[in-house]
Formats: C-alpha cells, structure tokens, sequence
C-alpha cells in the first residue's frame, strides 16, 4: 500500500491527529499550515476525522482580526486505556482517555504476605473500581498495561526477581488473567514503566540512550537504548539491586538470598542504617522507603554536618554502582527516580555526578526525575494509550 492514496490520506490524518494531540484545539489554517497541507486538503481532512468519531469541533477563536474560525480537537472519548501499578501493599489502577487525561482511579490495598483474593480477582477489582469512577464499562478500555516489580519471562511466561510480590509466581496467571479480561493486556517491569514516563513527559524529552536508576521500595534501573526499552533475554535487565559492588558483602545465589550487593549498599532500607551510624537522631518510624525519603530530605534541606554528611557517603554508594552501568552503557543521560532519590534534589544529584565523574571514564549528564506522581502508573497509561493511538488512529483500514 505504500504510495497509494488511502496510505498518503492515513500518514495526513495521523500528523494532524498527534498535533491535535501535542497543541490542543487548532484551526483549519493551523492545521495547514503545520502539516503543509492545503486549504482544502486540511478541510476535507477534518471532515472525515469528524464522521469517523475522532475530532470534534469545539469553540471558535476570539480575539484576532477578521471572522471567527472554527477550532478542533481529538474526540477525548474515542478511546480509553487503562493502566495498573502492583506493589505487595496495593494495586492502583487508572484510566485516561486518548488524550491522556486521567478520567478515573482507584485504589485497591492488598496487604499482608498471603493475598486475601486471588491475583486475577484482584487486578478485575482494580480495574473495574477505575472504569466505575471514571463513569465507564470495562469493555470501554481498549487496551491495559500492568507494571510490576521484576518481569514475566517471556519464555516461561513466569514472573521472575520479584519474590516479594504473593501470588503473581503462578504458571497460570497470565492464561487466567487473558481468560478474565476483555482487552489485551500487557506487562512491564514498574521501573521500565518510570523511564518510558520520564522519556514521554518528564526528564528525559528527546534523549534516546539514558538510563534510569530507581530508589524505593526496591534498587533498579531501566535501560533505554536507541529510543526502545532494553529487558534483556529474561526480562531482567536493570535489575541491579543484586549487582555485586565494592562495600557489600557478595552473597552467591542472591536470589534466594534477597541480600547483599547493590541494594544492600544503596538500597532505601540502608539510608536508616547509615543515618544511625553517623549518630542522627529523631529517626521517623515507618516503612524504611517513607523513612528513607524522609532523612534524605532532611538532610538535602536542613545545613548540618551530619545531613552533609549523610548525603556524601549516600552519593558515594550510589555512585559506586551507576559507574559500572555507565561504564558499560556510556549513556547520554542517567535520571535519579523514586522518592528515596528525588528527595534530596539538586543537591544529591550534584554529589552523585561529582562522585561519578570520579569513578567512571564515561561522563553521562545526571537529572533528577520530573513525573514525581505515581510514576509507574502514568509509564503504564503512557505505554497503553501509545498503542490504543496506534490502533485507533490509524484510517488506512
């Protein structure tokens, strides 16, 4: 088809559908004017958007010489697209329309070691609990992407390096879970998720080769090369909480082990630790990632010696990781995500680049991550409406 005219006429309707999509509403002759169509052609372009339901006229510009022109926009209800963020404590779940708006969310907890439902009940609640605040039908979403910690072995179809996570280790699960929802589904590592929102919306903008490091609940990293996600054979790779470094114990089979390495020398349940042993007083209690963020803030905010102090040697430690990524990736870009990151700012992330630099031949550029609202689930809304828009927005058909 490559030439024909329904080929050329679908190539015009996606480049006015994604400006609409990056603008917001525009005019006939704006729409001309940045996709260099005619006239005419824009006119006869938006005519057959409109009967196909995905643009709808709305309001008229005001304010400048001359008549009124009509302005248009995507139809926000054209489709929807649903996203899932797993973690042990709770799954959360949102659905946004085609333009990204998120229309509905919902929470749902699981806690404890033993899910009190099964997994697929779980994520049908979730989502559903997300359709129904958002007004919806669940047949009203047209695609799903669900992130958890580690990732489905694309040749088991078993969730691997996330031990931590009850009931999702099932042979079954991603059968049972194809079986109980009515939209393809997809599945992602929750870190992979954080760097496609960065590289969407957030820090890493028009970068194609960046690394993410991620510190919450867990050490990871995600890696993106040439513009694409890299996962690796199993779907592992990034999983750098087991890289063995120098100030660590190295403990063999670490898997079974969930100790030693990477995680254990940087990790967020070692800043509490560090905190003590420099003699920091007023430790909050809590879940170490809160506390985690919490002593990191405190110190980035607070000018005291044993603050500074805290942050150099969390800098150093989280440096004595990132050289080896980097020294093997040569990245353009590394972003410090996760709250036990963000927390300390441009100050943590000025430390961590001096002690690079000090550490590493390659020289990346390091910021500091920019979607800091659940940033899983907006990587998982991102990834789904990216191949809705595929799907929906294609008029070749």
């Amino acid at each position: 088809m490559a030439g024909t005219p329904r080929t050329l006429r679908a190539m015009n309707d996606r480049a006015a559908l994604d400006l609409l999509l990056e603008h917001g509403p525009l005019s006939r002759t704006r729409i001309g004017k940045l996709t260099g169509l005619s006239k005419p052609t824009a006119s006869q372009l938006l005519a057959r958007l409109e009967a196909s339901g995905l643009v709808l006229a709305t309001g008229t510009t005001e304010g400048r010489p001359g008549p009124n022109a009509q302005l248009y926009e995507v139809d926000p209800s054209a489709a929807y697209a649903a996203g899932l963020d797993v973690t042990p404590e709770r799954v959360l779940a949102a659905v946004a329309d085609i333009t990204g708006r998120t229309v509905g969310s919902y929470e749902l907890p699981t806690p404890g070691r033993r899910p009190a439902q099964p997994v697929v009940r779980q994520v049908t609640d979730a989502l559903d609990g997300a359709v129904k605040a958002a007004g919806l039908a669940r047949g009203d979403v047209h695609r799903l992407v669900i992130g958890t910690p580690g990732a489905f072995d694309p040749g088991t179809g078993r969730l691997r390096y996330a031990s931590h996570l009850p009931g999702w280790h099932s042979p079954t699960l991603l059968d049972e879970l194809a079986a109980a929802l009515p939209m393809p589904v997809e599945y992602e590592n929750d870190v992979n998720l954080v760097a496609v929102a960065e590289q969407r919306l957030g820090a890493a903008r028009g970068h194609e080769d960046f690394v993410l490091l991620w510190n919450e609940g867990g050490l990871g990293a995600a890696l993106v090369l040439g513009g694409r996600l890299h996962r690796g054979w199993t779907g592992g790779a990034g999983e750098v909480g087991f890289l063995p470094v120098p100030g660590a114990p190295l403990v063999r089979q670490v898997t079974k082990a969930n100790s030693g390495g990477y995680q254990e020398l940087a990790g967020s349940q070692a800043i509490p630790h560090l905190a003590r042993e420099l003699g920091m007083t007023d430790i909050p209690s809590g879940p170490y990632a809160d506390v985690a963020a919490a002593l990191v803030e405190r110190a980035a905010t607070e000018d005291t010696v044993l603050g500074r102090l805290l942050l150099e040697t969390y800098a150093t430690r989280l440096a004595t990781g990132l050289a080896s990524l980097v020294s093997v990736l040569d990245p353009e870009l590394v972003v410090l995500s996760g709250a036990s990151l963000t927390a300390g700012g441009d100050t943590l992330r000025a430390l961590v680049q001096a002690e690079l630099e000090e550490l590493a031949a390659s020289r990346p550029r390091l910021v500091v991550g920019a979607v800091r609202a659940h940033p899983v689930l907006r990587g998982a809304l991102e990834s789904a409406l990216a191949a809705t828009r595929d799907e929906v927005f294609d008029t070749s058909r």
